[in-house]
This record gives structure tokens, C-alpha cells and sequence, in this order.
């Protein structure tokens, strides 16, 4: 049995042992452990919007039992506190854990430079942080609201991001928007609130071409942040944050700190040989420059490429590169084969700066393209969902997009309110008992027809080539023509009738009258029937021959009274689905459907866009009022997650 541990359930570990637990899938003598302190995976690059009041806590979190659900990965809940490479053991508190194969993905943490009174300062680099951060934030406007003190009204609400790279811009753009909605719920004027973004640097985002740092600056002070840049923070205390020795200092209860990392404290102790600040030096295979059983990945890595200055960056697309290379080089060590090179190509990143704004430098080396406002934020918004699909797939797809764009806060997403659906369905429902009674009364009104004979076709046009024609059929042909031309006479005469009393006015009014009396004609005579494309019509008529006629084009096909058996029950079903709210997101995609088929045909009439109108309305949960589905979706819900097929595949949502 060999075994292979992965420390630390981040972005690199849950990936690695993905990729792990893929290539022994169908090996029994091979144990794969993922170890890690905490029971879920945290999303890193978004813990800003939990921290700012955009999001919900539970959207930044995956549970990593659901995560290697069906696969060969077991989980243990510890915190490792001692590393023996030699005799390749891990120990915590309670157990000590044996491998033969280690992979170190344990992360980073801040590092505060030996800054006085850093204790003081809230950081922002693990779920517990965001979720204590935001209530700090919300406890600080609370507070206010409560004092007529104006000096500590005042250091309760200023704010000080220290750091200007990624994480500190990310935070004071979400604050610098949420003071807005925080002012209107604690009645306190803008003006009093004061946001800081501070650092050594002389520019915020000093990676980035000088052009998207301007736009960057331009936003996060539109936003209300004061940049103090050229400032080194000399000390922290509880209500003020002195800088430059001394030259500024600035009253304040809150400081975030987002100015630097470095290793773990588990990498800190381990001995192994270090660079740049507390990173693991590896080779060109990620192993650990001494010990050849040990593999590193993502922030833990430290690794100059072949033709490079400087090491890999610690960033997201580190560890989704550097996961399949690891678990590659450990299955060529079990099973034998060659080991791969780390040869990393980054395609960029994304900053964004509030929920409507970014700034992204996107491409490859020797390639790159500047983006700004709604493409950089479409860009991250696809980066993320191409990693959530690697991790949770089709679950943490639709939670993360839920969160995101359609149970917004405040019209926080990158288009605003036009997605949300946080209406009440109380309002859906006399639409849906409408709806389904209309589709019910069509399908009960033609059902004695195929129970009195199931093959008698009559809702498809007869057969080109059918010699069999009766009088009959020649009666019901003539009744035909004389009802639609009934029809035609009256809506002739309708409109007739309209365009002479516009006319009349329009003989007093002017010319504008003419011309509505035209719209009103043509409107008229477009209504009589739905039109259909020319090529639908093709389509319709080729499935038609194909499927539902003879090849000889004089009878209809038993596939024909099958279609037609369906769609009468289909009505039937679905409309009573739709009364009793059972299932109605299905039953309204079902009657769109039929009301297609029927446009499709050339026979809807123009009360089929109502149906179709009405079924896209109802898809949204119209159901949970007043219908079955306040009782079947959540007890589906948790079935679902019990089947382990469908746990595997992530094929549910919470």
C-alpha cells in the first residue's frame, strides 16, 4: 500500500489530489489522504465581497467531503504541527500519519514585517477573517449611529486598506461601495465616512501597465478611497494608525492588512531548504530540493523557470499548473514512465474594483491586452467559473452564478439589478393556475378523439399524396374554408371599420391620424396567424416526409399517432402539473416547448404567445406558493445529494 498525503485543502491541494485520485482510480494499493484544519475549501480571491457585505458567507465555501465525493480521497479534519521528513511522519495533537509520498499545499498567511501593534489589525486571508471583518465593519457603523461624540464618530468611521496589490484594491473598491448602502441602513451622511488605501508603493497595482493603473486609481477614488501612497506604516494601535514614523497619523478603529505573505507556519518549521519568504525551493519536477518523496504546489512553490529572473508567482493559475504535474511525477513514481517538468505559461489576471469594475491584463508572454470596466469583470467572472467547474463542478456553477447575478444585494453585480430574480412568486400564481387550466382544457378537449380511435390523425396536415380523400373529408375541407373565410370577412370588416373611423378623424386632425390607421390595418391582418420563417417551414416539412408519412406519401406513419398521443397527454399532464405547482420549472419548459411545435406547424393562433409568454414567466419557482413544490424541491434537493452517482458528478444544488 502506498501512501500519499496532501497537506492543506486550498486551491493546489484539492486540485492535486482531483488529479490524484483520477489516475488510481481503478488501483487499490495506492491511499490518497487530503489533511487539512478546517472541513470546506475556501475561495481566497473572493473573500472581499463576504468581507464587504456583497455576498453571503456559505457562497465562499466548498465542503471537501462533497468536493471527493465517490473517489478514492479520504478527508481527515486535523492541523499538523510537526513535520519528520526522515522518517516520513506527520504529527498533530491527537494522531501521527505515515507517508510515502507528500505533497505540501499548505498556503501562505500574512506577513506583517514586525510592525508594532499588528495584533491591532484585521486580515483578510481565510473565511474566519471575511465573515469577522464584515461584522466588524457592520459594528463600527452601528456604534456611530449611536454617538454624538464627534471625534470618536469620526475614528469609528475611517477606514485604513494597508497594501495597494490585489487583495488591499479588491477590499477598499468593495468598501468604497458599500459605505453607500451602510449610510441609508445607519441614516449617516457620506461625508462622514473616510476610506484610506495606503502603501510604500508609489501606485497601487505596481504590476500593471501604467494605463489600467489610472483607471484604477480614477475608480477606487470615486468610490470614496483617499490613496496615501509613498507611506510606510510605522506602528498599529487600537484608535490610530501612525505612519512614516511618525509624519501622519490617522484615527481609526479599523486597519485591514493586505500588504504581504509569506509561508505557513508549518512550512516555517519544516526543514527543508526556503527562499523568498518561507516558499519551498523545489526542482524543475516540484520536488523539494532535499528530499525527492516530497512535492510542492501552488504558493508553496519556489522555482525559477528555465530562461526566467524571477520565481513562479504565487496566484491561482500557479496551482491549477502545478497540481497535474505533481500528480503525474507521483504516478510515474508508483507506476513507473517519465517525469514532467514544470513549464508554467500564465495567461494573466484580473482585478476587480467593486462589483461593476475591473481592470484585467489578459493573454500570453509576448501577447498581452489591457481590459477595463465590464470586459475585465466578464473575464474574471469566466476564469472563476472555469476553476469552480474543475472543483465542484455543475454545483458550485450554479451557486456561485446565483450569488453572483440573480440574488444580488443592493444591484451589487456587474450588471447591476437587470438579472435578479428576488421578486415574490406570490405573484406568478393566478398565472399558473391560468396557464395550466388553458393547456388542461386543450388536452381534455381532444382526448375522446384518439380514445375513440387512437390512429385517427388529425392535429397533422394530411398526407400529400392521401387518395382516399371522402366527401366527407370534402365537407370537413369546405367548412374549413368557409370559417376561415368567415374569419377573413370579419377581421376585413373590423378593420375596415377601424381604418374608416380613423380615417374620419384623421379628415380633422391631420395626416398623423392616416398614418395610425394604416399601422392599425397591417397590424390587423399580421395577427390572423403567428408567422413562420421560411426555413422552419422547410424543417417542419422535411421532418414531416421523414417521420410522419409513408414513403409513398398517401398514409401516415404510426410514429405520427404516437407524436399526436403525446402531445394531447403532454397537455393534459403538464396543465394539471402547472395548477398543483408539481415540478413547474419542468412543466413550463414543457409547454414552451409544445408551444413551439404548434408556432412550428403553422397553425398557432396569436393567443399561443400568451402561452409562451406565460410558461417563461412560471420556469423561476413559481411553484414554492401555494403549490406541491414547497414540499418536493427540498426533499429532492437532499435526495439527490444521497445518490452517489449524482454526488460524484456534483449533478445537484443546495
Amino acid at each position: 500500500m502506498k501512501k500519499v498525503v496532501v497537506l492543506g485543502g486550498g486551491y493546489a491541494g484539492v486540485l492535486t489530489a482531483k488529479k490524484l485520485a483520477k489516475k488510481f482510480k481503478k488501483n487499490k494499493d495506492v491511499q490518497i489522504t487530503l489533511i487539512d484544519k478546517q472541513s470546506y475549501h475556501t475561495m481566497l480571491t473572493e473573500l472581499h465581497e463576504v468581507a464587504a457585505g456583497r455576498v453571503n458567507e456559505e457562497s465562499i465555501r466548498m465542503d471537501l467531503k462533497n468536493i471527493f465525493a465517490g473517489r478514492n480521497v479520504n478527508v481527515v479534519l486535523d492541523e499538523i504541527k510537526n513535520i519528520d521528513f526522515d522518517r516520513k511522519v506527520l504529527k498533530s495533537d491527537q494522531a501521527t500519519y505515515e507517508y510515502d509520498y507528500l505533497v505540501m499545499g499548505t498556503g501562505c498567511k500574512p506577513t506583517f514585517f514586525g510592525i508594532p501593534g499588528a495584533e491591532h489589525a484585521h486580515q483578510l486571508w481565510s473565511y474566519t477573517d471575511a465573515v469577522n471583518l464584515r461584522e466588524h465593519i457592520l459594528n463600527m457603523f452601528r456604534q456611530a449611529a449611536l454617538t454624538s461624540d464627534k471625534e470618536k464618530r469620526r475614528e469609528l468611521l475611517t477606514f485604513v486598506t494597508v497594501g495597494a496589490g490585489f487583495t488591499g484594491v479588491e477590499m477598499a473598491g468593495e468598501l468604497g461601495e458599500w459605505k453607500d448602502e451602510l449610510c441609508r441602513s445607519f441614516h449617516i451622511d457620506k461625508e462622514e465616512v473616510t476610506l484610506y488605501v495606503v502603501d510604500f508603493a508609489p501606485k497601487v497595482l505596481p504590476m500593471y501597465p501604467d494605463k489600467l493603473v489610472r483607471k484604477a486609481e480614477r475608480r477606487l477614488e470615486k468610490l470614496g478611497n483617499q490613496l496615501v501612497m509613498n507611506s510606510a506604516v510605522s506602528e498599529i494601535q487600537a484608535d490610530k494608525v501612525i505612519l512614516n514614523k511618525g509624519e501622519t497619523v490617522i484615527n481609526t478603529r479599523t486597519v485591514i492588512w493586505a500588504a504581504g505573505i509569506e509561508g505557513s507556519d508549518i512550512v516555517d518549521q519544516a526543514q527543508v531548504e526556503k527562499a523568498g519568504r518561507g516558499r519551498i525551493v523545489t526542482n524543475a519536477h516540484l520536488q523539494a530540493k532535499d528530499y525527492s518523496d516530497v512535492y510542492v504546489v501552488g504558493d508553496n512553490i519556489f522555482y525559477i523557470p528555465e530562461g526566467e529572473e524571477r520565481p513562479v508567482p504565487q496566484m491561482v493559475e500557479n496551482a491549477e499548473h502545478s497540481a497535474p504535474v505533481v500528480a503525474h511525477n507521483i504516478a510515474a513514481d508508483i507506476k513507473g514512465g517519465e517525469y514532467k517538468s514544470y513549464k508554467p505559461t500564465f495567461h494573466g489576471s484580473m482585478v476587480c474594483i467593486g462589483s461593476r469594475y475591473g481592470v484585467a491584463q489578459v493573454g500570453m508572454p509576448g501577447m498581452w491586452f489591457n481590459l477595463s470596466g465590464f470586459f475585465a469583470m466578464a473575464s474574471k467572472h469566466l476564469i472563476n467559473l472555469v476553476y469552480f467547474v474543475q472543483v465542484l463542478g455543475f454545483n458550485k456553477i450554479w451557486s456561485y452564478l446565483m450569488h453572483e447575478f440573480f440574488h444580488t444585494k443592493n444591484n451589487r453585480s456587474m450588471v447591476g439589478g437587470l438579472l435578479s430574480n428576488s421578486a415574490p412568486v406570490f405573484w406568478k400564481f393566478p398565472l399558473r393556475v391560468f396557464v395550466g387550466f388553458m393547456w388542461l382544457q386543450q388536452g381534455l378537449s381532444k382526448l375522446p378523439k384518439i380514445v375513440h380511435d387512437f390512429n385517427n390523425v388529425f392535429l397533422l396536415p394530411q398526407p400529400p399524396k392521401a387518395d382516399t380523400l371522402t366527401a366527407a373529408s370534402g365537407a370537413v375541407s369546405d367548412a374549413v374554408t368557409q370559417a376561415s373565410g368567415a374569419v377573413a370577412d370579419a377581421v376585413t370588416q373590423a378593420s375596415g371599420a377601424v381604418v374608416e373611423a380613423v380615417g374620419q378623424a384623421a379628415s380633422t386632425n391631420g395626416d398623423i391620424f392616416t398614418m395610425m390607421a394604416d399601422l392599425i390595418h397591417n397590424f390587423m391582418e399580421w395577427i390572423a396567424v403567428l408567422p413562420v420563417p421560411g426555413f422552419v417551414e422547410n424543417m417542419v416539412g422535411w421532418s414531416m416526409d421523414t417521420f410522419f408519412y409513408t414513403a409513398d406519401g398517401t398514409q401516415f406513419t404510426q410514429l405520427a399517432s404516437l407524436v399526436q398521443g403525446g402531445m394531447i397527454c403532454g397537455e393534459i399532464i403538464f396543465g394539471g402539473m402547472l395548477i398543483i405547482g408539481l415540478f413547474t420549472p419542468v412543466a413550463a419548459i414543457a409547454t414552451i416547448a409544445m408551444g413551439c411545435m404548434i408556432w412550428a406547424s403553422g397553425m398557432a393562433p396569436t393567443e399561443m404567445l400568451w402561452y409562451l409568454v406565460g410558461g417563461f414567466a412560471l420556469i423561476g419557482n413559481s411553484g414554492m406558493v401555494l403549490g406541491l413544490d414547497y414540499y418536493v424541491w427540498p426533499w429532492l434537493r437532499d435526495t439527490m445529494k444521497r445518490i452517489p452517482l449524482l454526488r460524484k458528478w456534483y449533478l445537484y444544488v443546495d
